[in-house]
């Protein structure tokens, strides 16, 4: 496919209490935003704690199970942003490059307000905005709605003149929104969102979306502002992002692949002498 260039982002220690922000991936519910191969030799180990993320949610503070986080995701939205993958997707799309964020046990836990410390540095450090992925951010619908709020009242604190926006991927439709009230108060807090179930047949050239008929819906004053542009406009430059896991132990992807482009990826590496294991686009067995 070559439109993924070769410019790739670097990473920051932008954790959240668990050795995250260095590294991890997730999809959206099958929309391929993002995925992970690990390198030979690994059993798919992740650099990230797979115990109960820190607080529990003592005193209101929602606990959550995500895959990982990320900053600076260059791929998936506007600018420099902080990358959060919920974990679990009832959707299970075929063709999802993210089977490993479908588990609803798997990935780890923690705290919302452990995300948003990761927001706040990642805000210090100049971030344009916060992309929330997963897996499906829908299927822990309270959790969404207090980071998506915390994050917004954070950006408009710490950032009032960068104006930090808000991205949120959903495998649901606008129609499915609408007749789940928990749904629709977490999506209010998001500046534009990302709808749609990935399809593998109906591919895209559209920016930051997986498939034909997944929808960019701007939902604010700002989300008008920053996605109107590129409701039509075709994805330019490099459609994903390619990070060393922590330990440099596997590849890390960040983005919405052209159709093809994983297997080149893969193919290439192979004819370096690099054998990818744990491919999370994979089909069990």
């Amino acid at each position: 496919m070559g439109r993924n260039g070769g410019k790739f982002g670097g990473s920051a220690d932008f954790g959240d209490g668990g050795n995250v922000g260095d590294g991890e991936s997730g999809g959206d519910g099958g929309n391929a935003e993002s995925g992970e191969s690990r390198g030979d030799g690994e059993s798919g180990g992740n650099g990230e704690s797979r115990g109960d993320g820190g607080s529990g949610g003592k005193g209101g503070d929602p606990v959550v199970r995500v895959s990982g986080t990320y900053f600076p995701v260059t791929t998936l939205g506007p600018g420099r942003r902080l990358g959060i993958w919920f974990q679990g997707c009832p959707l299970a799309c075929p063709g999802c490059m993210s089977r490993h964020t479908w588990d609803p046990e798997g990935g780890r836990r923690t705290t919302v307000s452990r995300l948003l410390g990761a927001w706040r540095r990642a805000l210090a450090a100049g971030a344009a905005g916060l992309t929330v992925s997963g897996g499906e951010p829908l299927a822990q619908p309270e959790a969404l709605e207090r980071l998506l709020s915390g994050a917004a009242a954070i950006g408009a604190e710490l950032a009032p003149e960068r104006r930090p926006d808000i991205l949120l991927y959903t495998g649901h439709t606008e129609a499915e929104l609408g007749r789940r009230p928990p749904w629709l108060r977490a999506v209010g807090h998001a500046d534009a969102l990302i709808t749609g179930r990935y399809r593998a047949a109906a591919p895209t050239p559209l920016v930051w979306r997986g498939s034909a008929n997944q929808r960019l819906l701007p939902r604010t004053a700002l989300g008008r502002e920053r996605y109107g542009p590129h409701l039509a406009r075709p994805a330019e430059g490099p459609r994903l992002q390619v990070a060393e896991s922590p330990g440099g132990a596997g590849v890390l992807l960040y983005g919405v692949p052209a159709p093809g482009e994983l297997q080149e990826l893969a193919e290439l590496l192979a004819r370096s002498g690099t054998r990818l294991h744990h491919r999370s686009w994979d089909q069990p067995g």
